[in-house]
């Protein structure tokens, strides 16, 4: 009998609450200490803190879009992004330098969010610039000038450049286990084995998950078709996608393998970290298509780390550029962001105008933060943003009231900057607790702020979220109020390619297609967990779309496991069959476009496929399930 799609019962709140648990980043821990440390040390001897405070600002930003990753990606990540940081600073300290009036600086700052929206909507880079040029223009504007005031967008960029050379390799050769790649490589293997280990039971699905997302994180890691591979790395990872794609057809049927051959990706991490070595693949004997297959993949990845020529049997596209333009900037996505982001902050304005506050920045910053298109939901994060304003603003009057000595607060502001990347990972909410600690600082070693006005950066921090939530989230003519939807169409074109290219045996793109496929089924899946954490109607959609996306899920190994069995079992794909996947699947798409979230309980079975019968007449059977109108 199949089982039903089970819908978590956990509170949508309990779900916001709850954080994450990341791995402890020591490395950027170390370099974002250093990197603040650093400059305001030398401002402080120096007798130019006013110059250090935006060198150590410019080294923040830098620390926020720091990662450890190939050195070209990482200028680039943090490059564009405190450029972009450092022209809202010029922007905002040449408006405060012309004493505007607040209508002027209001239309200014607005103009300067409708460009951050439509560039933060084009993709991560853009993501990263569009916030940070907005955040500094506001914080440009309100800020204590340096002499001359033009320096501080230039010691902004110098801040961050001795955060990036704090990055940079000491020697020409480096060992092969402190290349971020091989690194990368070596986990993809890992996950790989525990999603081997983990076949035929409950917790396969979840190991599939952390899989995909390990696969994510080393395709963008790796360098574009155009630029040599001297590592060695893409026939590697190109063994690593042959042998996910068997993986994933095993799971989907629940067919196990034996212990020794799961061990064999975790033998292939440890020789990837060695820069190479020979790995024993055992003689198993497999007897299912879908077996053969990772048999297949398994001695082509040894023979590859091994540093032999290894035959895949099949050829993926490059992966893209992860800093590409996902969107136009003047595309219909990237406007309509940045009317979003220029709306808030207009209205954030008109409330600055005509309320007596003392720091009159801090409502476009919060805004500016909250708005960032790829941090979750906009209602978590301006809940959280309120809420880790008030823990962090007492942090830091409790520790002003021990001591408000220049150098013990150079000492906490790298304290602060060194928990940020660890807290940026965990949650939003922890993220702001260790970061209003780190700005009230500067401010305060920049003569501008004492403890008494700390208190109203609280209210700043309710009044632009309270912004955000009427302006960004309520009044907005958005429909559904998250990418749920959109997300689920994309994943559902992707798949329906992915079975073309098997179906038609376009074996040379379908490696590629089924990479595609997956991460979009990966980007669908965040979108709903999001979704959970949010209270009615959102939450509700959530619920009600979390079914589908365990189906597309599953119907991806199913893909998988069909593309085994017509590789390797010499099966002929019954049109009639492949029919009824695309037209359960044009129906899905059809459903998430008119907002029409199915139903019907998804069907999962519970007992192994026969690997004699179509893997696609099954998935079939559980789609039509799931669209049934009851």
């Amino acid at each position: 009998m199949p089982a039903h799609e089970q819908i978590p019962t956990t509170p949508w709140w309990a779900r916001a609450v709850r954080p994450a648990r990341p791995p402890v980043p020591v490395v950027l821990m170390v370099r974002a200490a250093v990197g603040l440390a650093v400059p305001l040390s030398v401002g402080l001897l120096s007798h130019r803190l006013d110059l250090g405070v935006f060198a150590g600002l410019g080294a923040m930003h830098a620390t926020m879009n720091d990662r450890v990753e190939p050195v070209l990606l990482r200028v680039g990540r943090v490059g564009s992004a405190v450029a972009a940081s450092a022209l809202g600073m010029l922007v905002g300290t040449a408006l405060q330098h012309a004493h505007v009036g607040a209508a002027v600086l209001g239309v200014g700052l607005t103009l300067t969010a409708f460009v951050s929206g439509a560039l933060s909507a084009t993709g991560p880079r853009g993501s990263a610039a569009g916030m940070l040029l907005l955040v500094s223009a506001a914080l440009g504007s309100g800020m204590p000038l340096p002499g001359p005031w033009w320096a501080a967008a230039p010691m902004m960029l110098v801040g961050a450049a001795f955060v990036v050379l704090l990055g940079l390799p000491a020697t020409a050769h480096r060992r092969p286990a402190s290349d971020p790649r091989n690194r990368a490589l070596a986990t993809v293997y890992e996950a790989l084995g525990r999603t081997l280990a983990d076949l035929g039971t409950v917790r396969g699905a979840g190991s599939r998950r952390v899989l995909t997302a390990r696969l994510n994180q080393l395709q963008d890691l790796l360098p574009n078709r155009r630029r040599p591979d001297r590592a060695g790395l893409r026939p590697m990872y190109e063994a690593a996608l042959a042998a996910t794609e068997a993986a994933t057809g095993l799971l989907w049927a629940w067919r196990p393998v034996p212990p020794e051959v799961a061990a064999v990706p975790g033998l292939l991490a440890e020789a990837v970290r060695r820069g190479g070595g020979e790995v024993v693949v055992p003689d198993w004997g497999p007897d299912t298509p879908a077996r053969q297959a990772l048999d297949v993949a398994l001695r082509a990845a040894a023979e590859a780390v091994a540093g032999r020529p290894a035959r895949i049997g099949t050829a993926p596209a490059p992966p893209p550029d992860p800093w590409r333009l996902r969107a136009g900037l003047l595309s219909g996505p990237s406007v309509r962001y940045g009317l979003r982001v220029a709306l808030c902050i207009a209205a954030g304005s008109v409330v600055t105008a005509n309320f007596p506050l003392s720091k009159s920045y801090w409502v476009p910053m919060t805004i500016a933060f909250v708005l960032k298109p790829d941090l979750g939901s906009v209602f978590l994060r301006a809940v959280s943003r309120a809420v880790g304003t008030v823990l962090g603003v007492a942090v830091t009057a409790a520790l002003l009231s021990l001591t408000t000595e220049e150098w013990a607060l150079t000492a906490v502001a790298a304290l602060c900057v060194a928990l940020l990347p660890y807290a940026t990972a965990a949650h939003y909410g922890l993220n702001t607790l260790v970061m209003t600690p780190m700005a009230l600082v500067l401010l305060q070693l920049g003569g501008q702020s004492s403890a008494a006005e700390f208190w109203p950066r609280v209210l700043d921090s309710v009044l632009a979220s309270a912004v955000v939530l009427l302006f960004g989230y309520l009044l907005w003519p958005e429909r559904p109020r998250h990418r749920i939807e959109p997300r689920l169409v994309t994943a559902t074109t992707a798949l329906r390619a992915y079975l073309d290219a098997v179906t038609d045996h376009r074996r040379t793109g379908e490696v590629w297609l089924r990479r595609t496929a997956y991460r979009s089924l990966a980007d669908a899946r965040h979108e709903v967990r999001q979704g959970l954490a949010e209270p009615p109607p959102t939450g509700r959609l959530a619920e009600q779309w979390l079914p589908a996306t365990a189906a597309l899920e599953r119907l991806g190994g199913a893909v998988a496991a069909f593309a085994a069995q017509v590789r390797y079992g010499g099966r002929v794909p019954d049109p009639a069959e492949t029919e009824r996947v695309r037209r359960a699947l044009d129906e899905l798409t059809a459903a998430a476009r008119e907002h029409r979230p199915p139903t019907s309980p998804a069907a999962r079975p519970s007992a192994p496929h026969d690997p004699a019968l179509s893997a696609l007449g099954r998935a079939a059977d559980e789609l039509e399930v799931l669209l049934r109108r009851t």
